[in-house]
């Protein structure tokens, strides 16, 4: 670490340490402990030059743009985001929703573009476009209107951008600016990723620059027969509502269309066939460009070929699985020498393969793809799935990158590779630079010191193997013995996300409810990635069933292991989403097991949740309303015999405040006491204002303790 670099990185820590702040205010200032962490890497082709956000302190909520000289080691700042757009910044609508929907919570710069040559970067700020020159360090604005995620092409001639549901184009040597597409109404937009792709299928991009710059792939995206629904601002009734089109589970979803659109005025409507979601997008100089698309019940993803020429497709590959196929991030990609890279399912392992050949081993499950190029880069995870390391295919072998226990996220290349390291070791990620698996460098990083230190007890219990993780009070341990502690069970507990990994940060929240009186227990069951296929396939038309009983084995088999540690007739659980909804689920089909639950945000019922999501697990509602009936709660609601708080915000785009309404009301009308607490202004992300979430936080532990009999000071 250069000398100025670490002085002002002690500097910073030593300010913080000395903030005397609660956890729960240190937390919600630092956006869970990772501002002054840095992040979204990109790497110049010649593998020279790093490009990287990070807020300037650990409670800077804007980030700046900074680059890295792999060369030399020096870093210096290309865009000052409180220098550049002092005071609040004003976005536009479609920019608010992207960063709902990517969970995006901070500010500033928060998403750019390069071209081929690592000229010229473009970035919005404060819903303006500007462009700063990486040679000569002149940043400029291009355009003082709503713009949303702007690119310039490979060539570094054009900026593309989104503005006012139009596709535009500036050219930067003369100026010109203008809309590649007629305004349609402000039903269809152009260049925007649809609400499923964003929140459902990892992408968030709507358009995709030709390898020659003088054309453009571009989404065309037509919700006139989405049912639009309303949010209103109950604490402001003189606020107008907003209306968003929301595909609930059976409904209709927006039409998506695929157009090459050139420089030179000409379009070419690419080939539609029987597919409803467009899964993935690559262009590169290895081929034409890839599309991955999906019919309605997600059981096939197909890979086809476009011509650009004539918009006509030809299929290259079909993965397909009886439930669903998993969508896997960053594929299907060209290799540089035009191979076809894509993952499938074989010996119930993700595995990335070329050409149709396997190139990562049975048992080596994938996670995702983070670069295709001569070789492939990607994160995966071996035998225990509470770690995930990256690696890179290395001339017909699979070499491993990440050498130290944790939880690795990668980018750059398989040859030049940055890896952001989060493990129990430390708070925050260390940032290194690896040239052919040698470290080369360092990326700074300081994140608050969170105050306290998490001491999960790891564990693999009951008979299908589950992997937890107990926190007990600080300074106690297993084996102490003395009087048996209330428990807490936190879990997530749905597909596709995982509570049990082995990084600090996952454990600060458990350990602070630790510290509070609790045995906090945390487990990951069926449906988790990690474990293969058929693991995560099992809660196929039963998330009710497979995720309950998962979360009650696992409590079971820890009270079996530790006798007289947990007590068991005082047993309470919390969650959000998914876990709002497991929680809710606990107390009202197993109350026998547990005694309160904290319900944040809960899907109530599975018919008002989005398509993509809904039916991938559930299949369609016409087709198993008895499915729906079974996995949802408001039919349970007479049943409700032990202590319920449902906490939701009235501002949610995502699991609409109506799922907490409407079992709220069958409460009511069933008789059945509960509690319901809403929060004022917020999306389907916690709260982010300090004393709100604090608030929350506190107020949630001291209605379990009534409701648990606890002592409270």
């Amino acid at each position: 670490m250069p000398w100025l670099a670490r002085r002002v990185w002690r500097l910073r820590q030593w300010d913080l340490v000395t903030d005397d702040l609660s956890f729960l205010r240190r937390q919600a200032r630092t956006q869970r402990f990772t501002l002054g962490t840095p992040k979204n890497f990109r790497l110049s082709s010649d593998g020279t030059r790093l490009l990287f956000l990070r807020s300037r302190t650990a409670t800077d909520r804007r980030n700046s743009l900074f680059c890295l000289d792999l060369r030399t080691g020096e870093e210096t700042t290309v865009v000052d985001a409180a220098a550049l757009v002092p005071g609040e910044e004003d976005l536009p609508p479609e920019e608010r929703a992207r960063r709902e929907r990517a969970r995006e919570t901070s500010g500033g710069v928060v998403g750019y573009a390069t071209d081929e040559a690592f000229r010229l970067v473009a970035f919005p700020l404060s819903g303006k476009l500007y462009t700063a020159d990486l040679d000569s360090g002149e940043v400029r604005l291009l355009v003082d209107a709503a713009v949303v995620d702007p690119r310039p092409n490979p060539t570094g001639t054009h900026v593309a951008y989104v503005s006012e549901r139009r596709l535009r184009v500036i050219e930067l040597a003369t100026g010109q600016d203008r809309a590649l597409v007629a305004d349609e109404g402000p039903d269809v937009t152009w260049g925007l990723a649809e609400f499923i792709a964003a929140e459902e299928l990892n992408r968030t991009r709507g358009y995709w620059w030709s390898p020659d710059g003088r054309s453009l792939l571009v989404q065309r995206t037509d919700r006139s027969e989405v049912p639009v629904w309303t949010i209103s601002d109950p604490a402001h009734p003189d606020t107008p509502a907003t209306t968003v089109a929301y595909p609930a589970a059976g409904t209709t979803n927006a039409t998506v269309s695929l157009s090459f659109l050139g420089l030179d005025g000409s379009r070419v409507d690419v080939e539609r066939g029987d597919w409803e979601y467009l899964v993935a997008v690559h262009w590169s100089a290895g081929g034409d460009p890839l599309i991955a698309v999906a019919p309605r019940d997600q059981r096939r993803i197909d890979v086809y070929a476009v011509d650009p020429r004539d918009g006509s497709t030809r299929l290259l590959h079909s993965e397909t699985d009886e439930r669903w196929v998993e969508v896997v991030t960053g594929v299907p990609a060209w290799t540089t020498d035009g191979k076809l890279v894509y993952v499938g399912v074989r010996d119930d392992t993700y595995r990335v393969l070329v050409d149709g050949e396997p190139v990562t081993p049975p048992g080596l499950q994938v996670r995702s793809v983070l670069h295709v190029g001569d070789e492939v880069l990607f994160s995966a995870s071996e035998d225990d799935p509470t770690q995930i390391h990256v690696y890179r295919t290395n001339g017909g072998r699979v070499e491993r990158l990440s050498t130290v226990d944790g939880v690795h996220v990668g980018a750059g290349t398989a040859e030049v590779t940055v890896l952001s390291t989060w493990s129990l070791a430390h708070s925050g990620p260390k940032v290194s630079v690896l040239r052919d698996g040698d470290h080369v460098a360092d990326v700074v990083s300081y994140p608050m010191d969170p105050g306290l230190e998490p001491r999960p007890v790891w564990l693999t219990v009951g008979k299908r193997a589950l992997r937890a993780a107990l926190v007990l009070p600080t300074g106690r341990t297993v084996d102490d013995g003395g009087e048996a502690l209330p428990v807490l069970l936190d879990p997530y507990g749905g597909p596709h996300a995982q509570r049990v990994l082995q990084s600090r940060n996952a454990f600060l929240t458990p350990q602070w409810l630790a510290d509070q009186g609790f045995a906090v227990l945390v487990a990951d069951g069926r449906g988790t990635p990690g474990r293969g296929n058929a693991w995560e396939k099992e809660i196929h038309h039963s998330f009710a069933d497979v995720t309950l009983t998962d979360q009650v084995d696992a409590l079971h088999a820890v009270a079996e292991r530790y006798p007289g540690l947990l007590d068991l007739d005082r047993v309470a659980i919390r969650g959000w989403s998914y876990g709002g909804y497991l929680s809710a689920l606990a107390v009202l089909r197993r109350p026998d097991v547990f005694h309160a639950a904290v319900a944040g945000a809960p899907v109530t019922d599975w018919a008002l949740y989005d398509t993509a999501y809904t039916e991938r697990y559930l299949g369609h509602p016409d087709d198993n309303p008895d499915v729906y009936e079974h996995n949802s709660l408001i039919a349970d609601a007479p049943s409700l015999r032990r202590p319920l708080l449902i906490v939701h915000g009235l501002a949610d785009d995502n699991v609409f405040v109506a799922h907490a309404l409407r079992l709220s009301g069958e409460l009511l009308a069933a008789g059945r006491d509960h509690t319901f607490l809403p929060l004022v202004g917020a999306t389907h992300m916690t709260p982010q204002a300090e004393e709100v979430a604090e608030n929350l936080m506190l107020t949630q532990v001291r209605w379990l303790k009534r409701q648990l009999g606890v002592a409270t000071e």
